[in-house]
């Protein structure tokens, strides 16, 4: 199983170049392999859309949480470390424009030697589309797309497109990515369309706060929608954020995930490369055996 670290949003100085660097750096030493950012544009305080991961619909995060651009922040954190993959968890995907992101991904995959792993979803927030200007309703078919359109760009020497919401006729797009499948895309949501999706397109799949029967149901929602297209489900790779324990990584490993991700529970560097150094030792070293 491999194992990665969620940065410490509301807990730490993450805008710090100094605190992230060293959270890579940290992350890179106690043996993760992977670290992640998450995603808003902005923040909405009086939103009305329904949190769809707690039963109360509201959001841990408050309006003034501190969330630097996840692209931007991975290169910093790049720029820092050596080997550890760099992942968005998760990129609200039809916030973007997908040829600019195309080519974003692609140079910080490139610069960092192919560490990128682009987590991607649909996003709950429809105030936050209404603030970028999305209509919230077509979020679904957008992703669809951009992800076709990302990886024309990434796959091709030159790039063509048409779709409802992005199109494009004969352009160029430097760099590429390192792998040739273009930068490894990871489909996330907690929802069977979600699911779907991953099993259609994704190289990975990021169910997000779902777990036991009702995530065997989604896996298996994933399965059969990645055989519907003639794919192989057990070359898309899990993720799931989780507790940091060795009994629930092992009960994860169980069910078929590849990835788990834990994040700190304090915003102090210091106490965090002891809490990770514990969980190292606890978990990572022996499931590594």
């Amino acid at each position: 199983m491999k194992f990665g670290l969620m940065a410490p949003y509301q807990l730490a100085p993450v805008e710090d170049g100094g605190f992230a660097a060293d959270l890579g750096r940290c992350a890179e030493d106690m043996g993760f392999e992977s670290i992640w950012a998450v995603d808003h544009v902005v923040m909405c305080p009086d939103y009305e859309s329904k949190y769809p991961y707690d039963p109360s619909g509201r959001s841990p995060f408050n309006e003034n949480v501190i969330q630097p651009d996840p692209m931007i922040w991975l290169t910093w954190v790049a720029s820092a470390t050596q080997h550890i993959k760099l992942g968005t968890g998760i990129l609200i995907l039809p916030l973007r424009n997908p040829t600019v992101l195309a080519k974003e991904a692609a140079s910080l995959d490139r610069l960092s030697g192919g560490r990128l792993l682009l987590g991607v979803g649909v996003g709950w927030v429809e105030e936050e589309s209404d603030a970028v200007g999305m209509d919230f309703k077509t979020r679904g078919k957008r992703c669809d797309e951009y992800v076709e359109a990302m990886r024309s760009l990434w796959n091709e020497s030159v790039s063509s497109y048409s779709g409802d919401y992005v199109s494009f006729d004969r352009v160029v797009s430097q760099p590429k990515p390192v792998a040739e499948i273009g930068v490894p895309i990871l489909v996330g949501g907690h929802s069977p369309a979600a699911a779907r999706r991953a099993g259609r397109i994704g190289n990975g799949f990021f169910p997000l706060g779902v777990f036991g029967e009702e995530l065997d149901a989604l896996l298996a929602t994933m399965a059969d929608s990645a055989r519907s297209v003639g794919r192989d489900p057990s070359e898309i790779e899990v993720t799931v954020v989780g507790a940091p324990d060795r009994g629930f990584a092992e009960a994860c490993e169980k069910q078929g995930i590849g990835r788990l991700l834990i994040s700190p529970t304090t915003g102090d560097i210091k106490e965090i490369r002891e809490s990770l150094e514990g969980f190292r030792k606890e978990v990572i070293s022996p499931m590594s055996d």
